[in-house]
């Protein structure tokens, strides 16, 4: 992916409105990878550099290519002129709560994501609990197949397909 990346960085290196870059997370960007919850390499992140999301998309130079080009600067309370009505109306009302409920709110609205992830994280470990029980039902059964002569089976044919050959 390292190619992909450098080449879409020359490819927006004039760009006035998406920065592509990299950063060390080991070296002197490591506060601003804690700051984003980068934990892993390589994360791609994107959107409004105070609430940056994270990429889900392919890692080809032709998805990150088809991904970069819908790309565009995003609404936000320091570009308010990119925001729908809806939007404004909603950071007006962000701004007119006050520093300490949108704490709040902030937290509220992370812990339903968090509550949320718990949930997933649940299932999919329900599910590889049950994945683990079929598969080793397969192998039983598998096993049960073989040990009921299935192995003679083949035994058989083989050793009479050689006979019959050397006839």
């Amino acid at each position: 992916m390292k190619p992909a990346w450098d080449t879409l960085m020359k490819e927006y290196k004039e760009s006035a409105t998406i920065l592509v870059a990299d950063v060390d997370c080991t070296g002197r960007g490591k506060k601003l990878c804690t700051d984003h919850g980068i934990k892993g390499f390589p994360t791609i992140k994107h959107g409004d550099p105070s609430n940056l999301e994270d990429y889900k998309g392919g890692r080809s130079l032709k998805d990150l290519r088809a991904f970069a080009a819908k790309l565009k600067p995003v609404c936000g309370p320091a570009q308010v002129d990119l925001c729908g009505d809806e939007e404004k109306k909603k950071i007006s009302e962000f701004v007119a709560m006050g520093a300490e409920a949108r704490e709040a709110l902030i937290k509220e609205k992370s812990e339903e994501i968090a509550s949320a992830e718990a949930a997933f994280e649940k299932f999919v470990e329900g599910l590889q609990a049950e994945h683990k029980r079929e598969s080793e039902r397969k192998e039983e059964a598998a096993q049960a197949i073989k040990d009921s002569g299935l192995s003679l089976l083949y035994s058989v044919r083989a050793f009479e397909k050689k006979k019959k050959e050397e006839m």
